[in-house]
């Protein structure tokens, strides 16, 4: 029979690993007495919101695995955003001060894993959750730092590459070196899992904007375009996908597409987001995004879904390709983006490399501990809860 095991211990003795470093920590005091700190408050709790709501309840799609979904983000989130902090201030050689921008900072590296978790939910254990968590956000702390950023310079506002493109082909590398769940009758949906997953998609559209326009000073012409941008993207992503999934699936609007691939254009948007690229050119590439991934929810061969539960690669992993692609050819096109094409490349290529690999290494981890016997089960985990009966 499943359970927790040794989980709650494990939790317990990282929380007190963290105290160490959270000692010698302080505040950034310039940071914190800004004129603006309010409005970075809350650019933090509309990310904040993305993390708990939107991507929590976006997970709950399966019919018997809602209040893991909702609840594990929510771990992943508090553990994740505490060992982000420490892990981007130490490698970025910054010291302990801590300010509201790092917390979005720690904030943004959390996303990188709840992606991963898409490919994984229901299949993993919450003590092969924390080894996820801790693991994942080092390689990515890693990547980002010294080859993205110090190495190469990469541009990209709002994560295309560092965070979806990672932490979609981290996740996938992951499922596919822990392997499928041995039972997958409890890996489908209902029409209640369903309506709560359309909650996640509403919150994350709605505050998408505001994260990828975030690395910017509020007020500033590049957070301006990169909101307005992101808008667009959005909204000819959601047309497009509400206009191509019944011509693919068969004259019905398949769920999945309309919660996922509306969302695909904040996702290619991001790297490019604050370039004043003029409102047609992030309307095609939010209408070329939800293509794609509308595409791939509607046509991935079914097997898939057994390695890839949420199918984070027509989200997350394909238009992050295609917005990281755009960062190579737009500096062509448009005068002062701030971007080198190689070096955009180049981040591309090698964070699709770096994701792979230690993904596959972090698959092998899991794999090494114990998972679900019964998967895609909230009742495996959590007390109180009532899950339908396999037939």
């Amino acid at each position: 029979e499943d359970n927790t095991g040794r989980f709650g211990l494990l939790v317990l003795t990282w929380q007190c690993v963290m105290l160490p470093a959270i000692y010698y920590a302080s505040y950034d005091v310039a940071e914190l007495t800004r004129s603006d700190i309010g409005s970075v408050y809350n650019i933090y709790l509309g990310i904040c919101a993305m993390m708990f709501v939107g991507f929590g309840y976006l997970m709950a799609f399966l019919k018997d695995y809602g209040v893991g979904a909702v609840g594990f983000t929510m771990l992943i989130a508090c553990l994740g955003t505490q060992w982000g902090l420490v892990l981007e201030k130490t490698m970025g050689g910054f010291g302990m001060a801590l300010s509201l921008k790092d917390l979005i900072n720690a904030n943004f590296a959390t996303a990188t894993v709840l992606i991963s978790f898409g490919g994984l939910i229901g299949k993993v254990s919450p003590t092969q959750i924390v080894c996820l968590t801790i693991l994942e956000m080092t390689f990515y702390c890693a990547n980002k730092v010294f080859f993205l950023i110090d190495y190469l310079h990469v541009v990209d506002t709002g994560g295309t590459i560092i965070i979806h493109v990672f932490g979609a082909y981290f996740g996938i590398a992951a499922c596919a070196t822990l392997g499928p769940a041995l039972h997958t009758e409890r890996n489908n949906t209902s029409y209640n899992s369903n309506i709560f997953s359309f909650v996640g998609t509403v919150f994350l559209w709605l505050f998408w904007p505001s994260f990828v326009a975030s690395p910017h000073p509020v007020g500033s012409l590049m957070h301006g375009v990169a909101l307005v941008n992101t808008i667009l993207a959005l909204l000819s992503s959601t047309v497009v996908t509400f206009g191509l999934a019944p011509v693919l699936s068969g004259k019905k609007i398949p769920t999945a597409a309309i919660q996922n691939a509306t969302l695909a254009g904040g996702v290619s948007i991001g790297a490019t987001a604050h370039v004043s690229m003029g409102p047609f050119g992030a309307t095609v590439i939010g209408m070329v995004a939800g293509a794609i991934s509308c595409y791939g929810f509607c046509r991935a061969p079914s097997w898939t879904s057994k390695y890839d539960t949420a199918g984070i690669n027509h989200l997350h992993g394909m238009p992050g390709v295609l917005g990281g692609l755009v960062s190579v050819v737009l500096p062509f096109l448009v005068k002062e983006t701030g971007a080198d094409p190689w070096s955009q490349l180049v981040g591309l290529s090698g964070t699709l490399v770096a994701a792979v690999v230690t993904g596959g290494f972090t698959g092998l981890v899991l794999r090494a501990l114990q998972s679900p016997a019964a998967a895609y089960s909230d009742a495996s985990f959590w007390a109180d809860v009532e899950v339908s009966k396999c037939v």
